[in-house]
């Protein structure tokens, strides 16, 4: 396990560059993105370690980060003052592109995965903005009418994509629609509904009766890298749910172990049925969703941080199971995910 640390910053997103194994940006805030100043980390995997690449200090806390799909040395970031910024690692201090439309927090970027072109930030100002590089102002805004944690382009479309809020909601959005037929909005799925069965729902490992569900915040989400209609979600209430966007009167599944709220989730880019979260509980988990086969349950867990573990990441390239890791604790943690599959 390699480590990094991020001296007087708390680490918040942590992300694989698409064109390079060995490079990771971190987004990183002092006093836990309360108040002061932002870092971005652009790391190098070397022979000796992780070392920084470039810094880039910002005037106030940085919450998300996302690499070009077209440009190998660009990244975006998401700012506590409301501003989107461009950084390009060949140009030192400044960055190359600022934008200043969101009226809060924006706490989500997230470059279109098919397109390459654009990419997307969401805010606690309930508005999603669509933005391209090349110009001044965004290309399009999406409202949510609630504080949006996350939002993500589909990998297998260009023009569709998807949002969680602190009103339990995932949203599904077409820009191929009219923008007068209800914002591009296509569905709105309620995270949090009934279920018809709860006395079947208990968390893993535990004797304790089933509650029912009550709406809490959804803070993270991400699309299946293989099934283009499956959609994990998960929030404060501690549980992953898998949804089939054609078809969401129930989850797919459910995965509970978590013992504090889910900060981050991601599906495997190797592997079609596994995803990692992040927790507050300041581990990693690594699950099943079942559909290769079996029920969904967890299939290790890294406990190695020792604060809120906020941003986690697979690698896209060489042997399947790469991860990394930022955490409240000051550290980015680069580990293989196989080797923690033998259990909690």
């Amino acid at each position: 396990m390699l480590q990094f640390q991020t001296q007087g910053y708390n680490g918040y997103a942590v992300k694989y560059s698409p064109f390079f194994d060995s490079r990771i940006a971190v987004s990183a805030s002092m006093n836990f993105g309360l108040v002061g100043n932002g870092r971005l980390y652009i790391l190098n995997l070397t022979p000796n370690g992780i070392v920084a690449e470039q810094t880039y200090d910002t005037q106030d806390s940085l919450f998300d980060t996302a690499w070009s799909e077209a440009h190998e040395n660009q990244v975006a970031v998401g700012c506590g003052d409301g501003s989107v910024k461009l950084f390009d690692i060949s140009v030192p201090q400044f960055p190359v592109q600022s934008w200043q439309e969101h009226k809060r927090e924006v706490f989500s970027v997230f470059w279109n995965l098919v397109a390459k072109d654009t990419f997307a930030s969401s805010s606690w100002d309930g508005t999603i903005k669509i933005w391209s590089p090349h110009r001044p102002q965004s290309l399009t805004t999406l409202p949510t009418h609630s504080c949006t944690y996350s939002t993500a382009f589909s990998p297998h479309s260009p023009s569709i994509l998807s949002s969680v809020s602190s009103d339990s909601h995932l949203r599904i959005f077409d820009l191929r629609t009219p923008t007068s037929a209800a914002n591009h909005l296509v569905s709105s799925i309620p995270i949090h509904t009934p279920l018809p069965h709860v006395s079947q729902i208990q968390p893993v490992g535990s004797n304790r009766p089933p509650t029912a569900f009550q709406p809490s915040e959804a803070l993270t989400h991400d699309w299946n890298k293989y099934r283009p209609n499956t959609i994990a979600t998960a929030g404060v209430d501690r549980i992953i749910r898998t949804f089939d966007i054609r078809n969401y009167s129930a989850p797919l599944t459910l995965l509970q172990g978590h013992e504090y709220a889910i900060r981050k989730i991601a599906w495997s880019p190797h592997l079609p049925d596994v995803l990692l979260s992040a927790s507050y509980d300041m581990s990693c988990r690594i699950w099943t969703d079942g559909s290769n086969g079996g029920v969904g349950r967890e299939l290790g867990r890294m406990n190695a941080h020792t604060e809120f573990v906020t941003g986690v990441d697979w690698c896209l390239f060489g042997a399947e199971g790469w991860a990394a890791s930022c955490s409240w604790d000051q550290r980015v943690l680069i580990w293989d995910a196989k080797s923690f599959m033998g259990g909690p």
